[in-house]
């Protein structure tokens, strides 16, 4: 998934949170900060992640407002049916399978489609629960891979055992530690709660 200007970020300087909300807005507030930065070069170095997945994300902040804004508009639609959000690619199945989806009422597409629908319903807690912590994961390896307590909150993390997890971040400091607990927290939700 490329960043849009919708996309929503954080952006941290070592563990300090330095702007947080969609793309557009924390690359205008580091265009912002440009100066304060660069007056401290011997800082680490700003890190913004998409919080959704907890991935790293380059946000391209050269030239004026406007040109940071046309980067970060979304790509041209390809072909399929853009009105209709349809994205056309390439699948790969032996030929029984061809055979079986095109025997389908609506041909291979619909049968495609509705197999995907009911495959997502039904694992789409713990879809959630696994994007969350991988997202939390992402960012505490990338912010605090060497504070004390890290592997142990990670374990704690994958075990869904929220006061565990919220003990060993509670040192932690304060942006840090609230970014993490916010990714984490569907994560820690939904197993504890069986969901």
């Amino acid at each position: 998934m490329s960043v849009t200007a919708e996309t929503l970020c954080t952006a941290f300087r070592g563990e300090r949170r330095l702007a947080a909300g969609d793309a557009l807005s924390v690359a205008r507030a580091l265009r912002a900060l440009r100066a304060a930065l660069e007056a401290e070069p011997d800082g680490p170095p700003v890190l913004v992640f998409e919080d959704a997945t907890g991935k790293a994300v380059d946000l391209d902040l050269r030239g004026s407002d406007e040109e940071v804004a046309w980067r970060l508009s979304p790509p041209p639609r390809g072909p399929g049916r853009p009105k209709l959000g349809v994205v056309a690619r390439e699948v790969t199945l032996l030929p029984r399978h061809w055979e079986w989806l095109n025997a389908q009422p609506g041909g291979a597409s619909v049968a495609l489609r509705k197999l995907v629908d009911e495959a997502r319903k039904g694992s789409e807690a713990k879809d959630r629960v696994r994007r969350a912590q991988e997202a939390a994961y992402r960012v505490m390896l990338e912010l605090a891979g060497d504070r004390p307590g890290y592997e142990e909150a990670v374990r704690a993390l994958y075990a869904a055992d929220r006061a565990r997890f919220d003990a060993l971040t509670a040192d932690w400091p304060a942006d840090l530690r609230d970014y993490v607990r916010a990714l984490a927290a569907e994560a820690l939700v939904n197993l504890n709660e069986g969901g």
